[in-house]
């Protein structure tokens, strides 16, 4: 509000009042940057505003800042595309976009355990790449992969074998185990009769293999008695 005072030449004087109303038209100047973000141990990463601003300004300033999207998980990592909102004091706005790369660089916890299994009939056991996981874990996902999933006679006893964990991002850790393979089917034994002469002091022998008839065991035969 402003008053006007006019006076005469005989010191006779009026006022009138003016109302002058200022508007401010002019938008704010919205500047952003790219940054890149690392998930934490939970898969988790949040920012705020001004991790984005880079020096917004306005002609009435200050400004405040505001962005549509600052949490971040495991399924946005690479690039994703933020919107920030710049406010004056007077309510213009003006908007910028930043790209924020999101990255996982931390490796899965691998936990292993030792197992025993046994071999069957043929003399073979195939296990899955996650027999001998323990719970390993990431807060993106985990793979297994072992070293070995084939075991047959050659393997009875402790084998060592080693499981990689990696997580969806690339991550990998990896742990140790120790198979132990077990052959508990027994031999299939086969005899055939056999007819033998004795000698002229009424004696005989034989061996085991005479009255052996395709004896087998997947493993092998190491002995035969008889």
């Amino acid at each position: 509000t402003r008053t006007w005072s006019a006076t005469d030449a005989c010191s006779q004087t009026t006022t009138a009042t003016q109302v002058i109303t200022v508007h401010d038209v002019t938008n704010p100047v919205a500047r952003c940057k790219n940054i890149t973000v690392y998930l934490d141990v939970t898969g988790f990463k949040q920012i705020v505003a001004s991790d984005v601003d880079n020096s917004s300004s306005d002609n009435c300033s200050p400004v405040s800042l505001a962005i549509n999207n600052g949490t971040f998980t495991c399924q946005e990592v690479g690039p994703n595309t933020v919107t920030l909102t710049v406010t004056d004091v007077t309510g213009l706005t003006a908007t910028c976009q930043a790209t924020v790369t999101v990255v996982d660089n931390i490796a899965p916890v691998a936990r292993c355990k030792d197992i025993t299994i046994y071999l069957d009939a043929n003399g073979e056991k195939i296990i899955a790449d996650d027999a001998v996981d323990n719970g390993s874990s990431d807060a993106c996902n985990v793979t297994l992969d072992m070293s070995t999933t084939y075991f047959d006679c050659n393997n009875v006893g402790p084998n060592t074998v080693q499981l990689t964990v990696t997580d969806d991002n690339g991550n990998t850790s990896t742990c140790s185990a120790v198979v132990t393979v077990v052959d508990q089917v027994a031999p299939v034994a086969i005899c055939k009769n056999i007819t033998i002469q004795l000698n002229s002091s009424g004696n005989a022998s034989i061996v085991a293999g005479d009255i052996n008839d395709g004896s087998h065991d997947a493993c092998g035969v190491a002995l035969l008695t008889a």
